[in-house]
């Protein structure tokens, strides 16, 4: 059982929940932006946790199957066509042997994906199967899909839940957000204001916003002045090289924020003056260019009560499907 990719999108990878384990050696964890729409897609089709599905930005592709197969999309919004007639998103759908399943332009957010019973089958590398492009690394040949792409798929599991994801359980796309970021290591470095601008003004996302990072404009801010350290750049953020948390935020010259996200490297020279938690990761992942951005401080409690909050989110949607 296969699937044949006619036109590839415009950024189609293989991803799962992501290749962890290896951040030490400069490997990052990749894996599905939006965690929350990944999981649902697997549900959906009676996949076991962390088989490998389809993510797509901005374009989808143009595919078809070899057999008949479940599938379903989750994720941004997005028109879906099987043989031209529109099908609904965050439910199960039937493909047969040769149907042609194609995409719109998505209406808000980034990314969808597509989740196919079976899960795709590309080699595991690493414990995933997760694309990691920068290193041409898993995923189908290490990159992108391009026209003419067979991926094979695995065996169907075969228990099935209800076809479609219930309203209340699915996530919001576009508008603007409140991010929560717990403060440090080195928040110290700003200035009072540097630190207001970056805690209590609105930062828009940039157009330069990919699976490393997403770049805000907005105010900038200041850095205190000093003595750059031995092995320090020039630049007032730089510092002498230190690891980097998976949603670390830096601020190069002090003008525009970047958010670290999974494919991001795991060290180097820049100051890291937040980290936004973990429960909003997927939050951030699905902010298109031009969102509307605060950046809210929480203490590492809050934080962790969200990231409790957020898996009894998930575990409630899942257990809807069952």
């Amino acid at each position: 059982m296969s699937v044949t990719i006619h036109q590839p999108g415009l950024a189609t990878t293989v991803q799962d929940r992501g290749r962890t384990g290896y951040y030490h050696l400069g490997l990052p964890q990749g894996g599905a932006l939006d965690q929350y729409s990944y999981e649902l897609a697997n549900a959906l089709v009676g996949n076991t946790a962390g088989e490998a599905v389809l993510e797509c930005t901005y374009m989808g592709p143009v595919l078809s199957v070899s057999q008949a197969v479940s599938i379903a999309v989750t994720g941004a919004p997005v028109e879906i066509k099987v043989n031209g007639e529109i099908q609904p998103m965050w439910s199960r759908l039937q493909l047969q042997a040769g149907d042609e399943l194609s995409f719109g332009i998505i209406s808000a957010g980034t990314r969808f994906y597509i989740a196919f019973a079976g899960g795709i089958d590309v080699p595991v590398v690493m414990g995933s199967r997760s694309t990691y492009p920068l290193g041409a690394l898993g995923g189908f040949n290490g990159r992108k899909l391009e026209a003419g792409d067979v991926l094979p798929l695995g065996i169907p599991a075969q228990r099935m839940g209800p076809a479609s994801l219930a309203e209340n359980h699915r996530p919001e796309f576009g508008g603007a957000q409140t991010v929560r970021v717990v403060l440090g290591l080195y928040d110290h470095r700003l200035t009072t204001t540097g630190l207001k601008n970056l805690t209590e003004k609105e930062w828009t996302l940039s157009p330069v916003a990919d699976r490393m990072g997403m770049r805000y404009d907005g105010p900038g801010v200041e850095w205190k002045e000093r003595e750059q350290p031995f092995g320090a750049g020039s630049d007032p953020s730089n510092i002498v090289d230190a690891g980097y948390a998976v949603g670390s935020i830096q601020i190069p010259g002090g003008t525009q924020p970047i958010i670290l996200h999974r494919d991001a490297v795991s060290g180097g020279g820049y100051a890291m003056v937040a980290t936004v938690i973990s429960a909003d990761m997927d939050l951030v992942a699905r902010a298109a260019p031009g969102t509307v951005t605060r950046f809210e401080p929480v203490d590492l409690d809050e934080a962790l009560s969200a990231r409790r909050h957020r898996r009894e989110t998930l575990d409630a949607a899942l257990a809807s499907l069952r």
